[in-house]
């Protein structure tokens, strides 16, 4: 079971691995397409929270904003390989920031292609943060191992 444990971690996380090295090899000095991609929908994100909240949100550096995921995705990923439950909580973060975000299906009607598209990934996104609940909670029901003492041998007499 160890393994087969192991195996499943590797395979989840380096969803998240590779996807940071990508960010990370196209960073650049403008933050690279990640950036590009991230700064008009954080722009209507921002519109939209400003309006229901009545206030001003302060400028959001979108280069500073994607080296934080490629660290919380890099990270996280790597602590979530050896069983680390903070690996778990990182990768959480970045799944629950990012993928309103991302993933912005509400802002289209159900008729538009991008509407599919966005809905699909929006749903993998949340059933990602689903498995990464499932194993804190999984981690935290088995019970932690106690050293056994070992009993003194008897004398023979």
């Amino acid at each position: 079971m160890g393994f087969a444990s192991f195996a499943g971690r590797v395979f989840f996380a380096s969803i998240f691995i590779l996807s940071a090295w990508q960010m990370f090899n196209e960073f650049g000095v403008d933050g690279g397409p990640a950036a590009k991609e991230l700064i008009p929908k954080l722009d209507l994100a921002k519109k939209h929270i400003s309006s229901l909240l009545h206030v001003n949100l302060p400028d959001i550096e979108v280069r500073q904003l994607v080296a934080t995921a490629i660290l919380l995705k890099g990270l996280g990923a790597i602590l979530f390989v050896f069983g680390h439950g903070f690996g778990a909580l990182l990768l959480f973060v970045y799944l629950l920031v990012s993928t309103p975000l991302l993933y912005d299906f509400y802002n289209y009607r159900p008729n538009e292609p991008q509407y599919s598209v966005l809905l699909g990934d929006f749903l993998q996104c949340v059933a990602q943060c689903g498995a990464l609940i499932f194993f804190v909670g999984m981690k935290n029901s088995m019970p932690k191992r106690q050293l056994r003492r070992k009993a003194p041998k008897q004398k023979a007499t």
